[in-house]
């Protein structure tokens, strides 16, 4: 889809996901909507300036799932253009870094300190059940399912939904 430079924000984000399997289950958080949609996504958030995509993604992690996070490999990279709430209508283009992350073994699933907006609750997500249907973006579904199983998914994903 070709999008011209009026349907976007001028500011390029960079934004960072922790990526954290425990158990064959995906760490995520629970989002509510304000017209009752349900959406799971990645831990994580924008690096501010002058912070590493790391340093950015800990933080993010300990303000999000009230864990500190080892950060482990990049595993992928991906172009995600986010509609936002402006008048009029604009988007945020965001290139997004997926980083396989490790928690303390003793961790137990729970809202950090300054939860994201409509975020709900922290919780272990079954790839293989119905409710991986929320998982948000969408297209991070298959990805994820194959980061399960040790395949040799690519990288720079493109544009992702």
């Amino acid at each position: 889809m070709q999008k011209s430079a009026a349907d976007f924000s001028p500011v390029m984000r960079n934004a960072v996901r922790a990526v954290i399997f425990r158990d064959g289950m995906l760490l995520v958080q629970r989002k509510v909507y304000g017209n009752g949609e349900v959406r799971f996504t990645l831990p994580g958030g924008g690096a501010e300036v002058g912070e590493t995509l790391e340093d950015g993604l800990r933080r993010e992690c300990v303000e999000e799932i009230g864990a500190d996070v080892e950060v482990r490999d990049l595993v992928h990279v991906a172009d995600y253009f986010k509609q936002r709430d402006t008048s009029p209508a604009t988007m945020r283009h965001q290139i997004e870094f997926l980083f396989l992350c490790d928690i303390p073994d003793d961790y137990v699933a729970a809202n950090g300190r300054s939860p994201d907006k409509h975020q709900q609750d922290v919780v272990w997500l079954d790839l293989a059940s119905e409710s991986a249907d929320m998982l948000w973006p969408q297209s991070l579904q298959q990805i994820l399912k194959r980061d399960t199983e040790a395949s040799d998914a690519p990288t720079y994903l493109g544009l992702i939904d």
